[in-house]
């Protein structure tokens, strides 16, 4: 179907009429960035369109990337709770948010700054027609449901080609959208634990142990943020867009790297190392007086230093500890000799007297020490936007880890109550308000 022939089919269904905050970060203001969230920030994607119909983590951390980058994103929510992250408060989070927020956390706004939020019922004939309206202005469309869902809901790649040739459709799933696990549904922790990395994940005599914050999840999202770029890319030269298919299992099995290249070419098994490495020896994280301190010695040269600042110059001359390889072999021997060591003064002692050499080293914070590290203030990791659903009037947020020198991201907005954006979005497309009114009667937003 062409555009125009769909264009002229939807108006003739349903005929509607046209109608007639600042952010802080420490030292510097943002006050101007608010207009820009009209149609996104200035950054490297500026003008680029966003429909983004993820929810929890992998494709919301996806968007917000693009968003960041200044790429204009709409997250299109179901009316009736939207993302289900939205929920996902700890214990003492309440106390964050006022009587407007909610449909709000902590971890929903840490991956959908930047975003405007439309609820919109993807099962209703009108609110599909919304969706395809969207769609017909839009870059780039991003989901992350089981695979053949919006096939189901008649919004799969097929239609939306039909109506936006030049259109990118990017899906996340568990396993990809083939093959004889397709069809199931995908969670950060299950691919971990199937792709192979709790296997290699924890104390070498311990349980399998699950790393602090959703590993795979967030790489899926990375990839195919990377993906959607390079897509846009091929369209630039092209003029029509493509199906991008990316997934968790897939995501972790590629993040294996060379624990799954050993075994490839080798068939030795891995396991789990806790924080020390199956090739180098020393690297890993030491017991000292007061804490831990993690610190590796990559070659001949640092176990040298390392020996000779741990007043144990005669370690590199003992035939167990020549090289690399030898101390592979004698790690047990050798750890024994450096926890003794280590043991004997303070995390603080310790950063001093490795201090110029040029070893990689450093403390094991907690997140208190962490977001104090001086580091943080001075690449601005750490942001404060005004948000009317916190009971302080304003939250903190995580800031952009990756800085360009001209076409600078920007945090412009603060994550969205559900549906925010809905009016705004809708009579950008030409409705009225008489005709919103009546949409939200029928439950199509």
């Amino acid at each position: 179907m062409s555009r125009t022939i769909w264009t002229q089919r939807i108006n003739t269904q349903l005929q509607h009429t046209v109608p007639v905050t600042h952010t802080h970060i420490k030292a510097r203001s943002r006050h101007d960035n608010a207009v820009q969230n009209q149609r996104g920030g200035n950054g490297p994607l500026k003008g680029v369109k966003i429909l983004d119909l993820t929810r929890v983590l992998a494709g919301p951390f996806c968007t917000q990337i693009l968003a960041d980058y200044g790429a204009e994103v709409i997250k299109v929510e179901h009316p009736t709770g939207g993302d289900d992250t939205r929920t996902w408060r700890t214990q003492k989070e309440n106390r964050l948010w006022n009587e407007k927020g909610k449909s709000m956390s902590a971890y929903f706004s840490t991956i959908n700054r930047n975003k405007k939020s439309i609820s919109l019922n993807l099962k209703h004939e009108k609110g599909r027609k919304i969706f395809f309206e969207l769609a017909e202005k839009a870059d780039v469309v991003v989901d992350n449901f089981i695979p053949g869902k919006m096939d189901e809901l008649g919004i799969g790649y097929d239609v939306l080609q039909a109506i936006n040739p030049s259109i990118i459709h990017a899906s996340i799933s568990g396993y990809g959208t083939s093959g004889p696990y397709a069809k199931r549904a995908g969670y950060d922790v299950i691919a971990a634990g199937e792709a192979g990395l709790l296997h290699v994940t924890g104390e070498p005599n311990g349980p399998p142990t699950k790393p602090g914050v959703g590993l795979t999840d967030m790489c899926t999202g990375l990839y195919l943020h990377g993906a959607i770029l390079a897509a846009l890319h091929t369209r630039q030269q092209t003029g029509v867009g493509q199906k991008v298919d990316a997934s968790l299992f897939e995501t972790q099995i590629s993040v294996l790297a060379n624990v799954a290249m050993t075994w490839l070419n080798t068939g030795e098994e891995a396991k789990r190392w806790g924080t020390s490495h199956p090739s180098i020896v020393p690297y890993q994280a030491f017991k000292t007086k007061d804490s831990y301190l993690v610190l590796g010695a990559v070659n001949n040269r640092q176990f040298k230093i390392l020996s000779e600042r741990l007043g144990l110059p005669e370690l590199p001359e003992d035939a167990r500890f020549v090289d690399n390889d030898t101390r592979v072999l004698n790690r047990e021997a050798l750890k024994p000799i450096l926890d003794e060591a280590f043991a004997a003064r303070s995390t603080g002692e310790w950063l001093a007297i490795f201090e110029d050499s040029g070893m990689p080293y450093g403390p094991i914070n907690t997140l208190q020490k962490a977001f104090a590290h001086p580091q943080i203030e001075a690449r601005q990791m750490v942001e404060i936007v005004p948000h009317e659903a916190a009971a302080s009037g304003s939250i903190k947020i995580l800031g952009i880890p990756v800085k360009y020198s001209k076409t600078k991201p920007s945090i412009h907005s603060p994550p969205p109550l559900l549906g925010e954006h809905t009016d705004a979005v809708l009579q950008e497309l030409g409705y009225s308000g008489q005709a919103i009114s009546e949409l939200r009667t029928e439950k199509a937003v």
